[in-house]
């Protein structure tokens, strides 16, 4: 029953518009949840085939999105950091960003919701194509989604800066007021190091 709760959830923020991201919050692929000018920012680095930024969007991305991005105390940006099978992993972070902003957080949600069911699949791109139906990508625009090296690129080129000048170098990983935290940090930790930077 929780399950279908939180599916229910994902399924109407894909309908909800999110802000649009500010441009001086980084690169150009960046997405933001929350409000531009919230004083606090959160920085995820996270892959859509790890099992552990799956486990963290679906029992700890709540509750901080309901304390403190939805508060207007912090917003969040997710930079997709690709892990192993490479493949699939910049695959469905592509899918994603090909939603409309607006809906990017929802199919993201989706995707992170199922990892296991699609991963798992033995046509895991069959999989997913039915999750971006839900944000109104048709197998065309997945199809074509796919093809764009443009994307591919931005995507690997972001995240080698996260390792390189950032020290990210596995997932997920948070950055909260250029501290870096690594791993699936629980809400109490999250919630501890916002404190501590919002003073």
């Amino acid at each position: 029953m929780k399950s279908l709760t939180r599916l229910l959830a994902v399924i109407a923020a894909l309908f909800i518009a999110q802000p649009a991201w500010a441009a001086d919050d980084g690169y150009k692929i960046d997405q933001v949840l929350g409000r531009p000018d919230a004083p606090l920012t959160i920085i995820e680095y996270a892959s859509t085939t790890c099992s552990h930024c799956a486990a963290f969007h679906k029992t700890t991305m709540p509750k901080l999105k309901a304390e403190w991005i939805d508060t207007g105390r912090a917003k969040l940006i997710f930079r997709d950091f690709p892990t192993g099978p490479q493949g699939l992993s910049v695959g469905a972070s592509m899918i994603a960003h090909c939603a409309t902003p607006e809906r990017y957080f929802g199919l993201l949600g989706l995707i992170m919701e199922h990892q296991e069911k699609w991963m798992g699949s033995k046509n895991p791109l069959a999989e997913l194509k039915k999750l971006a139906m839900l944000a109104g990508l048709g197998e065309d625009k997945v199809d074509a989604c796919l093809k764009r090296q443009d994307l591919a690129t931005d995507i690997k080129d972001r995240a080698k800066d996260g390792n390189e000048k950032l020290g990210v170098d596995s997932t997920p990983s948070f950055i909260i007021n250029g501290k870096l935290m690594v791993g699936a940090q629980s809400f109490e930790e999250l919630d501890k190091a916002l404190k501590a930077a919002k003073k």
